[in-house]
């Protein structure tokens, strides 16, 4: 099913979704990612007090271009009114799609009584989304959660029907609960019973590591979209390959040189949008995770690990590629992890 409401993102399985990654979906990866065949790219989550009280820090997270629209931007806070005085400027200067995470189950934020931490006053998440959507219109801002707090107060449902009531453009769930983190497996069934349950776009989120992952969640829970998050850190290529098999198409995986198109575009990007010691060190971290399906990646890690300055990084991934032998996938133990995200 297409949703071609007044969103203007157009959701559809066939449109992939970069999911809101603190740490790393900024507008280096984010374009990156779009150029890779993300149809809809999410910020990192920004702080609504943060902006509220004008942080220089929060407002680089704001930085955009046309070239990644459409581009959803993520924000946290469970006040009402601060939500509203900082959304007024972001929506007067041209901002038009906003998220609001209530999933982020990381203490900090938890603490704060922000993001998972919000399901268990559904009253409160309630008037912070009816603030959002007045200031950002009806359709334009979408609701990203888990189930609940933990196993015994799974809330999803009713907080799902009471956003669409308020006027919410689509629903992402990851379902696992705070009290889960990151931990066992993401229950899709739930997935498949909020689809059933609204009628406004439902994206589904949750142990989406590999294209052939989003393509088995979209057959089993009819879910309108998918959202990848630490598969997307480990492989931004990860919606052109969905793509390719939600269309019944053969994939090449892994490919040396979509690989190496991959690590080069990252590196210009980095270069063209954060400073120098920060987009090396940015490669230094990526590039072992886009060519972990290749013999000697963990080898590369180590030598990346001592790159100092562009010239011998470069050496260092062309050596790589001139004597990497790709393995099959069977052999692949290697896991992708990640610390924090708000996936």
């Amino acid at each position: 099913m297409q949703y071609t409401d007044n969103t203007g993102l157009n959701i559809s399985p066939d449109r992939p979704w970069l999911a809101p990654l603190a740490g790393y979906s900024d507008l280096c990866f984010r374009l990156l990612c779009k150029e890779f065949g993300a149809a809809v790219v999410c910020s990192e989550m920004v702080s609504a007090k943060g902006l509220y009280y004008k942080s220089n820090n929060t407002h680089k997270l704001l930085e955009t271009t046309e070239k990644e629209s459409p581009a959803v931007f993520q924000l946290f806070g469970n006040d009402a009114d601060i939500m509203s005085h900082a959304m007024e400027p972001l929506v007067k200067a041209g901002y038009k799609w906003f998220d609001l995470n209530m999933g982020c189950s990381v203490r900090k934020v938890f603490k704060q009584g922000c993001g998972s931490s919000m399901m268990r006053d559904i009253e409160n998440s309630v008037r912070v989304a009816k603030a959002m959507i007045s200031i950002g219109g009806k359709g334009k801002v979408g609701f990203k959660f888990r189930l609940g707090v933990d196993s015994e107060q799974e809330v999803y449902k009713e907080l799902a029907l009471r956003l669409e009531d308020a006027g919410a453009g689509w629903l992402t769930l990851h379902p696992r609960t705070a009290a889960q983190g990151f931990s066992g497996t993401a229950r899709w069934s739930a997935i498949k019973e909020l689809v059933e349950a609204v009628s406004i776009p439902v994206i589904a989120s949750g142990d989406l590591l590999e294209p052939e992952d989003g393509v088995r969640c979209v057959k089993e829970t009819g879910a309108a979209s998918v959202m990848f998050a630490r598969g997307a850190i480990g492989n931004p290529a990860i919606f052109d390959e969905y793509i390719t098999l939600y269309k019944g198409e053969t994939l090449r995986r892994p490919d040396p040189l979509k690989t190496m198109h991959l690590i080069q575009r990252h590196k210009e990007l980095a270069r063209v949008y954060t400073n120098e010691r920060s987009a090396l060190f940015k490669m230094r971290t990526f590039v072992p995770r886009y060519v972990r399906l290749f013999k000697g990646a963990k080898a590369l890690r180590q030598q990346l690990s001592t790159c100092t300055d562009w010239e011998q990084l470069d050496a260092v991934i062309k050596e790589f590629f001139d004597r990497c032998e790709a393995v099959d996938l069977d052999e692949i133990s290697e896991t992708i992890s990640m610390q924090d995200t708000t996936e």
